[in-house]
C-alpha cells in the first residue's frame, strides 16, 4: 500500500494552482481554502436558471477554491461563462482577496480589449438572503471558451508538438504584449488560463492576479502557480500593497509554456512534482544546474525559450527579444513577416510570429535532456519495450508516456512494463480486496487519488482506467527515483523502486535497501526487466 504524497496545491479562480500556503508576509487569509476535488460537484448549490447580471445559469463547469463556474446564457441566447467567487464560507481577510481580484478583473476588462485576450462581459455581487451560500458572491461573467491549454497538454505526447503549438504561441504572444503595452501584467500566465474558442483561437484568462503597473513595475496579491513563477518569486517580500510583478514574470511563463507545447508536454525544467519543478528552476537560477531544453523543442524556438528563461529578470527585460526580431526579419518570406509583426503588435507578439512563420535556425545547444518520440522503423529508445514482446500493444503508449515525463534516466518504459506485469500481470481488472488494492497497477483507492491528482492532467481519474493508473505509477515511481537519491540509495535503483513501489520509500530507507517480506516481488520485477532487455 502506497503513501500518499505532500498534500497538492490549493487552487485559484478557474483552476489556478497556487503554492499551497502563502507566501510568507501574506496577509492574514489570502490562503484560499480546501478546493472541491476533481470530478466533485460546486461548492454551493446553483439553481439551474439562477439569474445573474441578466444571465441564467444553466451547468456547472468546474470548481476552484474560491467558487465555482457555470455555463450560461444571456437574454439573447448568447453563451457565457460566469464564474462565482463565494464570499459566505470565506474569512474577512479571504473576503478582502476575492474583492481585490474581482475589482482587479474588472478595471483590467474595462481598459484592455484585445482579440486574444477573454473578454469580462459584467462583474455583479449576488444579493439573495434566501441562498446563503450565494448571498455576497462576486459574479464575473465572461466570454465562454471550448476548452483551455491544459486540456490540450493532457492529450499531448510527449516528445511532439500539439496541433498548432506555434499558432497558439503567437497569438498568446499577441495577447500579452497587448497587456504589457497597456500597462498590465497578468501575473498568473498559465495553461490553464489559456483558453480556446469554439474556433481554436486562444485568448488569455483569469485576470484575478494581473495588476497595473506603477512604474516598471506592480503589486498583487502573493499567490501564484510555483510550475510557472519565475525564481524571484520565491524569495520576495510581501508588503501592504501584496508583492511586485513585472512584464518579466509573464515572460518566463510563456517561455515555460511555449516549451510544453512544442514538447508535448515536457517542462523545461522536470521533476516528479511541482515543487520539485520549482526547485530545479530555482537552482538554474542561482547557477547551480544549467538550462536544459528538451531535444524535441525546435531549434527556431530555442532563442525565443531561452530568453523568456533568463534566470535574471533584469535579463529577461533587456533587448534579448530585439535580437531574436532582427534576425528572424532578415531571412526571406518579408511581407509574411510583415503581417505576422502587425498580428503581434509588438516586440514578444511579433518575435514569436515572425519565428513561427521564418523558421530561422539556432543550434540546439547543449544539455538537452530527452530526444522526441522515434518514427516507425527507427532504432528504439534506451529503455523502450521491445518489438515482440508480452506487454500489450494497447498500453504501450501509455507506458512510454509516463517514462518520458520523469527526468530520471532509471524511470524507463521497460521497468514500468515489468512492473506492471508483477503487479498484475497487465490486467486492468485485477483486483486484491483482501489489501484493497485494484487495477492493472494495483491502487489502493484512497492512496490513488492523492497521486492521481499529482498527475499531469486534471479532470476525474479512475484507479480502475489503465491510462489513469499508468500515469500516477509513473509520477509516484519518478517521485521515489528523487526520494532514493536524496537518501543517498543509489545501488540497484529499479529494485529500490519495485520495493518503494510495493511498501513506501521510508520503509526502503529504514531497511537500507529492499525489504525481505517483498524481496520476493521484487526479484520477479527484476526478471521481467532483464526479459524486455532492460
Amino acid at each position: 500500500m502506497r503513501p500518499a504524497p505532500e498534500p497538492p496545491a490549493g487552487r485559484l479562480p478557474g483552476g489556478a494552482q497556487s503554492a499551497g500556503a502563502p507566501q510568507a508576509g501574506a496577509p492574514p487569509g489570502a490562503r484560499p481554502p480546501e478546493a472541491s476535488p476533481p470530478g466533485e460537484g460546486p461548492p454551493f448549490e446553483v439553481p439551474d436558471g439562477y439569474p445573474v447580471a441578466g444571465y441564467r445559469l444553466g451547468a456547472f463547469l468546474g470548481a476552484g477554491a474560491w467558487g465555482s463556474v457555470h455555463a450560461a446564457e444571456g437574454p439573447d441566447g448568447t453563451p457565457v461563462a460566469v464564474k462565482l467567487l463565494g464570499a459566505a464560507r470565506f474569512s474577512p481577510g479571504q473576503r478582502r482577496t476575492v474583492a481585490l481580484m474581482a475589482r482587479s478583473e474588472q478595471r483590467f476588462s474595462r481598459s484592455a480589449d484585445h482579440p486574444h485576450l477573454i473578454r469580462t462581459l459584467a462583474v455583479a455581487t449576488v444579493e439573495d438572503p434566501d441562498h446563503p451560500g450565494l448571498d455576497g458572491a462576486v459574479a464575473l461573467v465572461m466570454e465562454r471558451a471550448a476548452r483551455s491549454l491544459q486540456d490540450v497538454l493532457a492529450a499531448a505526447r510527449p516528445g511532439t508538438a500539439v496541433p498548432g503549438a506555434e499558432r497558439l504561441l503567437a497569438e498568446v504572444c499577441a495577447g500579452l504584449t497587448h497587456m504589457h503595452r497597456s500597462g498590465w501584467v497578468h501575473g498568473d500566465l498559465k495553461p490553464a488560463n489559456i483558453l480556446l474558442m469554439p474556433d481554436g483561437t486562444a485568448k488569455i484568462a483569469d485576470f484575478g492576479l494581473t495588476a497595473e503597473l506603477d512604474g516598471t513595475h506592480a503589486y498583487a496579491p502573493p499567490l501564484g502557480s510555483p510550475e510557472y513563477v519565475p525564481p524571484e518569486w520565491w524569495s520576495q517580500r510581501t508588503g501592504a500593497r501584496g508583492v511586485a510583478v513585472r512584464p518579466s514574470a509573464d515572460l518566463w511563463a510563456f517561455g515555460v509554456i511555449a516549451h510544453q507545447l512544442l514538447t508535448g508536454g515536457l517542462h523545461p525544467f522536470l521533476g516528479a512534482t511541482a515543487r520539485a519543478r520549482s526547485l530545479a528552476a530555482q537552482a538554474y537560477a542561482r547557477g547551480a544546474a544549467p538550462l536544459r531544453l528538451d531535444e524535441a523543442l525546435p531549434p527556431r524556438w530555442r532563442p525565443v525559450v531561452a530568453a523568456c528563461l533568463a534566470p535574471g529578470r533584469e535579463e529577461r527585460a533587456r533587448a534579448d527579444l530585439d535580437a531574436l526580431v532582427a534576425r528572424a526579419t532578415a531571412r526571406p518570406a518579408r511581407r509574411r513577416r510583415r503581417a505576422a509583426v502587425r498580428a503581434g503588435a509588438g516586440l514578444l507578439a511579433g518575435a514569436c510570429a515572425v519565428l513561427v512563420l521564418t523558421g530561422a535556425p539556432e543550434p540546439a545547444g547543449p544539455g538537452a535532456h530527452r530526444a522526441p518520440p522515434p518514427p516507425p522503423g527507427a532504432i528504439p529508445l534506451p529503455g523502450a519495450i521491445p518489438v515482440g514482446s508480452d506487454v500489450p500493444v494497447a498500453y504501450r503508449g501509455m507506458i512510454d508516456t509516463a517514462a518520458r515525463r520523469c527526468p530520471e534516466p532509471e524511470v524507463t518504459p521497460v521497468l514500468l512494463a515489468a512492473m506492471l506485469k508483477a503487479e498484475s500481470g497487465f490486467d486492468p481488472n485485477a483486483a486484491h480486496p483482501e489489501t484493497g488494492e485494484y487495477g492493472i497497477a494495483m491502487w489502493t483507492p484512497a492512496v490513488f487519488e492523492a497521486w492521481g491528482k499529482a498527475a499531469t492532467h486534471g479532470g476525474p481519474k479512475s484507479y480502475l482506467d489503465p491510462g489513469d493508473a499508468i500515469a500516477a505509477m509513473g509520477n509516484y515511481v519518478c517521485w521515489l527515483d528523487q526520494q532514493f537519491k536524496r537518501a543517498g540509495l543509489t545501488r540497484d535503483l529499479p529494485a529500490l523502486l519495485a520495493a518503494g513501489y510495493r511498501t513506501s520509500d521510508k520503509t526502503v530507507e529504514a531497511a537500507g535497501g529492499v525489504p525481505e517480506r517483498v524481496r520476493p516481488h521484487v526479484d520477479k520485477v527484476v526478471r521481467y526487466l532483464a526479459d524486455y532487455g532492460g
